[in-house]
Order: structure tokens, then sequence, then C-alpha cells
């Protein structure tokens, strides 16, 4: 596996003007729906089961992260938190190479080895922040 940083190919796919339109606009239709005072979207899966799923926690994580509650966010849901982090960081790499036309980062060559270490490792995220959701239950 490599990092790479090149210009962007004609017809390429862009990854960065897209995702970081896509982010913006979920920031802008979730501002407006708690700005116009819709009540949060409850779990299917919690009210049926008791138990929380895979990303119960993950909208008030948001919402508390918005306000600057980070520790109260990391408490509802670590890997949204972690998620959500790492989506600031990627929209503020995509509007300085967008707005500096600079070439772009692109992970190239990965060996089948580390495709599989990097399922692993993102399955074993999901399932440890699962195990931390369902053992903080009470709070849902």
């Amino acid at each position: 596996m490599r990092l790479v940083s090149r210009p962007l190919a004609p017809k390429e796919f862009d990854h960065e003007l897209v995702w970081l339109s896509v982010s913006v606009a979920v920031l802008v239709m979730g501002g407006g729906w708690l700005w116009l005072g819709l009540s949060l979207p409850h779990c299917p899966f919690l009210a049926v089961t008791g138990y929380p799923c895979l990303t119960c926690g993950a909208t008030r994580c948001a919402i508390a992260f918005g306000h600057g509650h980070l520790l109260e966010a990391w408490g509802w849901n670590p890997l949204a938190f972690v998620a959500i982090c790492g989506v600031i960081l990627f929209d503020i790499y995509a509007a300085i190479v967008l707005a500096a036309r600079w070439p772009r980062l692109r992970v190239v060559d990965w060996t089948r080895l580390e495709k599989n270490i990097f399922r692993v490792a993102v399955v074993g995220l999901i399932v440890l922040n699962w195990i931390y959701l369902l053992t903080h239950r009470g709070q849902f």
C-alpha cells in the first residue's frame, strides 16, 4: 500500500468534491431538522429488543459534539465520535485541495493481506463499539 499525491485524472471520480458536498448537505439538513424542533429519530432495534443497535447514540453524539460537549459525545457513541472527527479532518483537507487546486492524495497498490487486515480492523472496531454500547445501555 502506498500513499501518492497526484492530479485528478480526466473523468476520475472527484471524492473530495462529492464527499465534502455530502457532509455539508447533511450538516445543513441536520441543523434544519433541529432548528425546526422536529423530534429525534428513535431506534426500532432498541424498541423491539431492548438492546442498542450498532449506531445507537450516534445522533446524540453528533448533537453533543456540535455543542462542544466532547466528553458527552464520546460517551454516547465512541465510534461515531471518531467518525465525526474523521469527517471534519477530511472536509478540511478537501476544502483546501479544492480551493488551491492541489494534487489529490490516494492510497494505491493494496495487497490482499492489507485489504484483509483493514477489513478485520474495521469489523473489530465495530464489535468493540457495540460491546461498549451494550455495557452502557442504561443511558439509552
